[in-house]
Parts: structure tokens; C-alpha cells; sequence
């Protein structure tokens, strides 16, 4: 078996119950993005949807920093060649710009959070910020345009104005500019965030979580698609939802006035 280089750094995964946590592990090397990072950021999301007992993913980084990037100089071959960035063929896309996943992903981001840092974080459902963090889409200072969502998504959430702001200039925003933008959800002291995103992802986990898949996925069909594409799946969907064991589960927990206990069947 080939030795990996520890220079590469990692994504690692540690499971906590419902809940994976999805670590970017490069700290020296404030985090940047290697191939094989990306190998392993890939890896991880398909370990989330393929593992039944999962039902959120926490994506944080190790370190002071989320990150800086990607080490240009080990993937511009990628770009030059074009080659994709993960596996081809594969279903699971962690920018969510090819395929949709079905579980939320809530993510923590601290420190410098520059270019993949902001499209990873746009691609999850939820994101807490740290009142330390600064988010700079500096592409256009290295001749690239950005290519993971940025484009897309900080122009839906932000608005087109502050979106080329944010990226024509390759300037910085603060956390609490970005969330006045919408970019994230909440900020909180620094040293916390993961700590809030992990509580965060325990309470989606607490709901039942064929409804959940659903909603996001409802979600995204009413932005993708249109608001008909969504509300043409509203009743087929509740009565599914309802013809479940967890709809039986959430009647009788009502009824009961107990907690619910919901295991997706």
C-alpha cells in the first residue's frame, strides 16, 4: 500500500452519533486545498449519504483558519488539463452543482475563509460563522474564475451588486457583513462555532429524517425549477411521508406528549 504524503493534508471524518464531522486538516498550510484533500472531501460526503445511520454532516476545519484556498501550484495541472476536480462519474458532488445530496450539512468556518472555503460553505444548508472570520472570492487576482457555486450562489443570496463586489475586487468582507448579506446564518464568539454547528446539526437530527430530505430537496426544486415543479410535489409527498412508521410515530408522540422517536422508516 502506497504511504500518503502528510504534506497533502487530509479531510478526515469522525462519526458522533447521527452526526459526521467533516474535518479540513492542513493547518500549516493554512488549510489549502490539495488533490488529495479533495479526494477525501469527496470521499466524506459520499460516506454521509451512503451510511443509513447518518442523518447530518458538520463541515469545520482544524486549525485557526478554515482555509486559503486551493495550493494552486498542485492543481492548476487539474485545471489545465480539465480534468475533474473529484472522481468521474460519480454521483456525489460536494459543490452540489451536479448532483443533489439528500442529507443537510451544517458548516463552521473561522479565521480566513477565501475562495473553496466560501463555495463549500454556500453548498451546505447552514453556516456559522466565527466573528473572526473574513471571506474574500479572490479568483480574478490569479486569472481563474471561480468555478464551485460562487458565482451562482453569492449572487442569489447576496444580491448581484454585493456579489461582484465581493468578487470583482478581490476585496474582504467581515463575518457580520456576510451575514447581513446572508452568506452565513449566525456568528458567534470564535472558539464556538463548531461547538453551535454541532447543536445546530443535533436538532435536524432529532427530526424525522425522510421529512427533512424532503423539505431540502423542495427547497432546492423551488429555486432550481420553479415554485410549479415544488408545489406539484406537495401532495404526493405528504401522503408518502404519512404512510410511514414515522408518521404513525409523530401522531402517537403527540398524542402521548412525549418526545418523538423517529428512525426514517
Amino acid at each position: 500500500m502506497a504511504t500518503r504524503d502528510q504534506a497533502d493534508g487530509s479531510v478526515d471524518t469522525e462519526i458522533r452519533g447521527q452526526i459526521l464531522l467533516i474535518g479540513i486538516n492542513r493547518p500549516k498550510k493554512l488549510n489549502g486545498f490539495t488533490p488529495q484533500m479533495l479526494t477525501d472531501l469527496h470521499d466524506a460526503y459520499a460516506m454521509l449519504e451512503d451510511n443509513d445511520e447518518l442523518r447530518v454532516g458538520v463541515l469545520h476545519a482544524y486549525g485557526d483558519h478554515t482555509t486559503a484556498g486551493l495550493d494552486l501550484p498542485k492543481i492548476a495541472p487539474l485545471m489545465e488539463s480539465g480534468e475533474s476536480l473529484f472522481p468521474e462519474g460519480s454521483p456525489i458532488d460536494p459543490f452540489e452543482l451536479t448532483s443533489e445530496r439528500r442529507k443537510p450539512v451544517v458548516a463552521a468556518v473561522k479565521g480566513i475563509c477565501f475562495t473553496i472555503g466560501i463555495e463549500l460553505m454556500l453548498a451546505c444548508d447552514i453556516v456559522v460563522a466565527a466573528d473572526n472570520c473574513r471571506f474574500s472570492q479572490l479568483e480574478v487576482k490569479r486569472n481563474l474564475m471561480p468555478t464551485g457555486g460562487a458565482t451562482i450562489r453569492i449572487t442569489e443570496r447576496a444580491g448581484y451588486g454585493n456579489a461582484m463586489y465581493l468578487m470583482l475586487t478581490a476585496g474582504e468582507v467581515d463575518a457580520q457583513t456576510a451575514l447581513r448579506w446572508g452568506l452565513v446564518q449566525e456568528v458567534v464568539p470564535a472558539g464556538e462555532e463548531l461547538d453551535r454547528a454541532i447543536d445546530l446539526a443535533n436538532q435536524i437530527a432529532e427530526q424525522a429524517p425522510e421529512a427533512v430530505i424532503a423539505t431540502r430537496h423542495n427547497a432546492l426544486l423551488s429555486m432550481n425549477a420553479g415554485k410549479a415543479a415544488a408545489v406539484a410535489e406537495f401532495v404526493p409527498v405528504q401522503q408518502r411521508l404519512r404512510a410511514m412508521k414515522d408518521g404513525q410515530e409523530a401522531i402517537a408522540s403527540f398524542v402521548e406528549k412525549r418526545k418523538p422517536v423517529f428512525t426514517g422508516t
